[in-house]
């Protein structure tokens, strides 16, 4: 499957005609790239010399018609890319150079270099803008991008080679999901992974394995790391589960069996409240706006159609039933958490003032049997006042009968361990109330919309 680009190459600033096309010829005849130059072929010039020779050609140009252009095209570079095992390295040279000098028609100098350093084989031709006889120039004519690509299309068919199938642009796959981007905690973790798979001997010999990919290591009370390009550091306990040091150190000693991090999906986002289309256009939106409105509204509605049926509501008046139900059920859930909070504060606050008339108790007896002296009182006010603020908050609470601290604290733990125990079913009933009260926002807005718009045919 080939795929081409045509490029035209300019003179970069700060730099000469010369060493610009220095620059781009060492490039694609890259010994790296190309097996040690093994698949780099060249027509009318030397693979070695290739540049100087197109600046020969560029001066008996500038000889010949006596006019040099500043921000003129030195070359153009064609990119031909191949379906990964379809083709040889030295199979897509020829067809490289085939495709060059069909092109060009012979009249310009070219070097073809076949590239093997990724999974697909590809070429990197570069021809001289300036033709052999120094004469004219290659003017970049309307659709030439287009040209080249089809011959490379006719000459890989020649060869048996496969092509891109060009369908109508309704007709092409839109990409609806990115694949996710892996964050630098990810990478992290995953590196970590590497290294404790490798069962280093100890703490200081993970840390140093970790250093040599390239982290930058921070030790101290928490071990902290920071990658190339970072800014901040990691600390390994904020990682998660069985990546904290005393996690880690466990692992290397043997005691626990490492668990890799495994990353969650993403959730399914639920359907969105309808657009309210005419309240926007009233408010100066535009037509175009008004399209995307209506799309957007078709698609969320689907949504909410299958959201009804996963709940098995078949009518307005039902789904009107549920989302009441939803609303109060959250409600009385809602508020049993608050009247536990209220209670579990109560406790703290009744269980402090017992504590503290207790602990006060003596001191104010002899504050009351020195006949409430000033003196005894500013050497003892803190006490006094505790015991005073705790003998208020029973009055007030008209309290006959103290409750134990014992007592007390065996009701605040069991409205506790309640209270936790509620959260899960209270978030899920809000989810269940959200989930009810939008598909019933969105089925009145949905046929308020279409009201209209069956009277306005009526009339018709």
């Amino acid at each position: 499957m080939a795929a081409t680009r045509l490029i035209a190459l300019h003179k970069n600033k700060g730099m000469t005609v010369a060493a610009c096309l220095k620059n781009r010829t060492d490039y694609i005849e890259n010994p790296d790239k190309t097996e040690q130059g093994q698949y780099v072929s060249s027509y009318a010039c030397s693979t070695l010399t290739a540049d100087e020779e197109f600046m020969l050609t560029k001066r008996q140009y500038d000889l010949v018609n006596g006019r040099r252009q500043k921000s003129d095209v030195i070359a153009y570079q064609i990119r031909q890319s191949f379906r990964p095992g379809e083709i040889t390295a030295e199979e897509a040279n020829k067809v490289g150079y085939e495709l060059a000098m069909r092109f060009t028609k012979g009249k310009h100098a070219f070097v073809v270099a076949t590239h093997t350093d990724r999974q697909h084989i590809h070429n990197h031709v570069i021809f001289n803008s300036t033709a052999l006889d120094g004469s004219r120039k290659f003017r970049d004519f309307f659709f030439s991008a287009l040209a080249v690509q089809r011959l490379s299309d006719l000459i890989c068919l020649e060869h048996q080679l496969s092509v891109i199938e060009k369908k109508p642009y309704r007709e092409r796959q839109k990409r609806i999901v990115y694949p996710p981007k892996e964050s630098n905690r990810d990478r992290l973790c995953g590196i970590i992974d590497t290294i404790l798979a490798e069962k280093p001997g100890d703490y200081e010999t993970f840390l140093q394995k970790l250093e040599r990919q390239g982290y930058e290591v921070k030790r101290g009370k928490y071990t902290s790391v920071k990658g190339k390009g970072q800014k901040r550091f990691i600390r390994f306990r904020t990682l998660g589960t069985g990546y904290g040091e005393d996690e880690i150190k466990a692992v290397l000693e043997g005691k626990v069996k490492h668990q890799p991090y495994q990353k969650k999906p993403p959730k399914e986002q639920p359907f969105q409240l309808l657009v309210d289309i005419q309240g926007k256009m009233a408010e100066g939106k535009s037509v175009g706006y008004k399209k995307w409105a209506a799309k957007f509204n078709l698609k969320e509605m689907s949504k909410t159609l299958l959201f009804l049926q996963e709940q098995k509501i078949g009518s307005a008046e039902e789904l009107r039933e549920h989302a009441t139900a939803a609303t109060e059920r959250y409600h009385a859930m809602g508020d049993a958490i608050k009247a536990a909070e209220a209670r579990l504060t109560e406790i703290a606050v009744l269980k402090t003032h017992i504590i503290n008339y207790a602990k006060t108790r003596d001191v104010y007896a002899a504050y009351r049997k020195a006949g409430y002296s000033k003196t005894f009182l500013d050497a003892h006010r803190e006490e006094i006042t505790l015991h005073k603020a705790a003998k208020a908050a029973f009055d007030e609470a008209e309290m006959q009968k103290l409750p134990k601290v014992k007592e007390l604290d065996a009701e605040f733990a069991e409205l506790l361990t309640k209270k936790k125990a509620a959260y899960p079913d209270y978030r899920k009933a809000r989810n269940e109330m959200q989930g009810l009260v939008r598909a019933q926002k969105n089925v009145e807005r949905f046929f308020a919309e279409e009201k209209p718009a069956q009277e306005n045919e009526q009339a018709r």
